[in-house]
């Protein structure tokens, strides 16, 4: 399984992967209403909105493998999502939401549809002032069929 560290900055709490063939610019205004506030998820064609508990950098792992991951410990994570992302041009963009978009980072992908696991921990950690914390963000990608998002893991209705 391939893993990359990243130190994202979640402006505007939250931070994505996308395509890098998506053209369009994110429309924040229309994506980040009830449900996807508070499962930390908005999803588009080609593009997954992550969101954070803080709009500041922080720590993303992702992990590139060949099947679902077996082995969840969900003790050792708040909430886990599980969603689709095709990603026909095969280079999939990272980024916090107001990144310079040729300057981030990217991981070459085999083209086509993956699932993605997003694993959230950490969530409840924060500084009163929201500035710091130890949340941090783990995202396991597999090719599969593109289906459905779902939540697999909550430990508190919300966390906003």
């Amino acid at each position: 399984m391939q893993e990359f560290h990243f130190a994202l900055f979640a402006d505007y709490f939250q931070f994505y992967l996308r395509d890098e063939q998506v053209s369009r610019a994110i429309d924040q205004k229309n994506i980040w209403e009830g449900e996807a506030v508070n499962n930390l998820l908005a999803l588009e064609p080609g593009i997954i909105n992550v969101g954070t508990v803080r709009n500041m950098t922080v720590p993303v792992t992702i992990m590139i493998g060949d099947s679902p991951p077996t082995d969840d410990d969900l003790l050792a994570w708040e909430h886990i999502n599980e969603c689709s992302i095709d990603v026909p041009s095969g280079r999939l963009v990272i980024a916090g939401c107001t990144d310079y978009l040729p300057g981030a980072a990217r991981i070459d992908l085999i083209p086509g549809c993956y699932r993605a696991r997003i694993y959230y921990a950490g969530l409840h950690t924060l500084s009163l002032d929201g500035l710091d914390g130890d949340d941090h963000y783990q995202i396991i990608l597999w090719p599969a069929v593109c289906d459905d998002s779902q939540v697999i893991w909550r430990t508190a209705e919300s966390y906003v």
